[in-house]
Protein backbone atom coordinates (compact mmCIF):
# COMPACT_ATOMS: atom_id res chain seq x y z
CA UNK A 1 0.00 0.00 0.00
CA UNK A 2 1.19 3.47 -0.83
CA UNK A 3 -0.74 6.44 0.51
CA UNK A 4 0.41 9.53 -1.37
CA UNK A 5 -0.91 13.06 -1.11
CA UNK A 6 -0.91 15.18 -4.26
CA UNK A 7 1.22 17.71 -2.35
CA UNK A 8 3.62 16.67 0.39
CA UNK A 9 4.19 19.93 2.28
CA UNK A 10 2.01 22.84 3.35
CA UNK A 11 2.50 26.04 5.31
CA UNK A 12 1.06 25.86 8.81
CA UNK A 13 -2.29 27.58 9.25
CA UNK A 14 -2.48 28.69 5.59
CA UNK A 15 -5.41 27.30 3.63
CA UNK A 16 -4.55 26.13 0.11
CA UNK A 17 -0.82 26.60 0.69
CA UNK A 18 -0.34 23.35 -1.21
CA UNK A 19 -0.11 25.30 -4.44
CA UNK A 20 0.75 23.95 -7.83
CA UNK A 21 3.98 25.97 -7.76
CA UNK A 22 5.51 23.93 -4.93
CA UNK A 23 7.10 21.41 -7.28
CA UNK A 24 5.38 18.43 -5.70
CA UNK A 25 2.93 17.99 -8.60
CA UNK A 26 5.71 16.90 -10.96
CA UNK A 27 7.02 14.40 -8.42
CA UNK A 28 3.67 12.87 -7.50
CA UNK A 29 2.64 12.78 -11.18
CA UNK A 30 5.83 10.84 -11.98
CA UNK A 31 5.21 8.36 -9.14
CA UNK A 32 1.63 7.72 -10.27
CA UNK A 33 2.58 7.39 -13.94
CA UNK A 34 5.41 5.00 -13.11
CA UNK A 35 3.17 2.77 -10.98
CA UNK A 36 0.41 2.81 -13.59
CA UNK A 37 2.74 1.95 -16.46
CA UNK A 38 5.28 -0.37 -14.86
CA UNK A 39 3.85 -2.13 -11.80
CA UNK A 40 3.53 -5.85 -12.59
CA UNK A 41 0.14 -6.15 -10.86
CA UNK A 42 -3.16 -4.41 -11.40
CA UNK A 43 -3.64 -1.74 -8.75
CA UNK A 44 -6.44 0.09 -6.97
CA UNK A 45 -6.06 3.87 -6.85
CA UNK A 46 -8.14 5.74 -4.25
CA UNK A 47 -8.46 9.38 -5.28
CA UNK A 48 -9.86 11.50 -2.46
CA UNK A 49 -10.68 15.12 -3.24
CA UNK A 50 -10.34 17.37 -6.24
CA UNK A 51 -6.54 17.58 -6.28
CA UNK A 52 -6.21 13.80 -6.22
CA UNK A 53 -8.95 13.28 -8.79
CA UNK A 54 -7.02 15.44 -11.26
CA UNK A 55 -4.40 12.66 -11.21
CA UNK A 56 -6.82 10.19 -12.81
CA UNK A 57 -5.58 11.28 -16.24
CA UNK A 58 -2.21 9.69 -15.36
CA UNK A 59 -3.67 6.25 -14.66
CA UNK A 60 -4.31 3.52 -17.22
CA UNK A 61 -7.94 2.90 -16.29
CA UNK A 62 -8.17 -0.03 -18.70
CA UNK A 63 -5.72 -1.87 -16.44
CA UNK A 64 -6.24 -0.43 -12.96
CA UNK A 65 -9.27 0.33 -10.79
CA UNK A 66 -9.84 3.96 -9.78
CA UNK A 67 -12.16 4.78 -6.86
CA UNK A 68 -13.00 8.45 -6.31
CA UNK A 69 -14.54 10.25 -3.36
CA UNK A 70 -14.46 13.54 -1.48
CA UNK A 71 -11.44 14.28 0.69
CA UNK A 72 -11.89 13.02 4.28
CA UNK A 73 -11.06 16.40 5.81
CA UNK A 74 -13.34 17.87 8.48
CA UNK A 75 -14.47 20.47 5.92
CA UNK A 76 -15.78 17.97 3.37
CA UNK A 77 -16.39 14.71 5.23
CA UNK A 78 -20.12 15.43 5.52
CA UNK A 79 -20.39 15.75 1.73
CA UNK A 80 -19.96 12.06 1.01
CA UNK A 81 -17.05 10.68 3.01
CA UNK A 82 -19.08 9.27 5.89
CA UNK A 83 -20.66 6.02 4.77
CA UNK A 84 -18.86 5.92 1.41
CA UNK A 85 -17.37 2.49 2.19
CA UNK A 86 -14.28 3.26 0.12
CA UNK A 87 -12.18 0.77 2.09
CA UNK A 88 -14.73 -1.98 1.46
CA UNK A 89 -14.85 -1.05 -2.23
CA UNK A 90 -11.05 -1.19 -2.37
CA UNK A 91 -11.02 -4.65 -0.79
CA UNK A 92 -13.70 -5.87 -3.19
CA UNK A 93 -11.64 -4.63 -6.14
CA UNK A 94 -8.49 -6.27 -4.75
CA UNK A 95 -10.31 -9.59 -4.33
CA UNK A 96 -11.67 -9.40 -7.91
CA UNK A 97 -8.01 -9.14 -8.97
CA UNK A 98 -7.14 -12.21 -6.86
CA UNK A 99 -5.25 -10.09 -4.31
CA UNK A 100 -5.70 -10.36 -0.56
CA UNK A 101 -7.84 -7.64 1.02
CA UNK A 102 -6.21 -4.94 3.15
CA UNK A 103 -6.70 -4.97 6.90
CA UNK A 104 -7.58 -1.32 7.48
CA UNK A 105 -8.25 -1.31 11.23
CA UNK A 106 -5.66 0.14 13.58
CA UNK A 107 -5.01 -1.69 16.85
CA UNK A 108 -6.90 -0.17 19.77
CA UNK A 109 -3.65 0.33 21.68
CA UNK A 110 -1.69 1.90 18.81
CA UNK A 111 0.47 4.78 20.09
CA UNK A 112 -0.38 8.20 18.69
CA UNK A 113 2.69 10.22 17.77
Amino acid sequence: MLMLNATLTVEAHKANSHSKTSGWAAFTDAVIQHLSQHHPNRLVFLLWGGYAQQKKRLIDTSRHVVLENVHPSPLSANRGWFGCRCFSACNEALQRMSHLPMYWQLPLNAPLH
